[in-house]
């Protein structure tokens, strides 16, 4: 995969272009907006690492020019531990996941294997799927205009099984892209998850099958 990696802060960029080529990623390190907008409209990458706080601007403005654009590279942000408020920011501008600083390398690495396999994600603001509506911009959940209360996992579920509706996704696939990588615990969880979610769907559960020994797709008129 080629990954690009945009930081303003030295270390942080030789650190992490080291570890992601262990993975035998091609990775490109730069630390400003301007250069990562223009890198991405003139190549192909696989997966973006962007910081939050950048000398010439916010990672959270970048990515929402990139997914304007069109750009549906998958966009992995880092944050300050705590800032929530930059996280729900970030998700909401189209970010694909998020980690707070500092970090563990070996989960940043394991969070970009499964934004790579996953690969871009279908972007439409909002997927009818019978009576569901699943707003990716909004990031909520409507069934016949009644907004259904969902965790960030649930969410997350959703959002990916919707952005690839009528395909089947694996469960490997669902854990590292929700859980970041693939753990008994994920696993254990994702089935308690998906069975709170076709409860919360109510009568549109329908819509969310199972595909027995593979995983799960979402389509049907619910």
């Amino acid at each position: 995969m080629r990954v690009l990696v945009v930081d303003d802060h030295q270390e942080t960029r030789h650190l992490l272009s080291r570890n992601l080529e262990l993975d035998s990623h091609g990775v490109k390190a730069v630390e400003s907006c301007a250069e990562a907008e223009a890198l991405l409209h003139a190549t192909r990458f696989d997966v973006v690492v962007l910081d939050v706080m950048l000398p010439d601007g916010s990672g959270i403005d970048l990515c929402s020019r990139l997914r304007g654009n069109s750009v549906h590279v998958p966009i992995l942000l880092l944050t300050a531990r705590g800032e929530v408020k930059s996280r729900v920011q970030g998700l909401d501008a189209g970010a694909d996941d998020y980690l707070s600083k500092p970090f563990a390398v070996s989960e940043l690495r394991a969070r970009v294997k499964a934004l790579g396999r996953r690969g871009p994600l279908v972007r439409d603001r909002a997927i009818t799927i019978g009576k569901l509506v699943v707003d990716l911009e909004a990031r909520r959940v409507r069934i016949e205009g009644q907004v259904i209360a969902l965790t960030a996992k649930e969410l997350a579920i959703l959002d990916l099984l919707a952005t690839r509706r009528g395909r089947v996704v694996s469960r490997d696939d669902l854990i590292e892209s929700v859980w970041g990588e693939l753990t008994d615990s994920g696993r254990a969880s994702l089935e308690v998850l998906i069975a709170r979610i076709r409860r919360k769907l109510g009568d549109s559960a329908a819509v969310l099958q199972t595909v027995r020994g593979v995983g799960y797709t979402i389509d049907g008129d619910g």
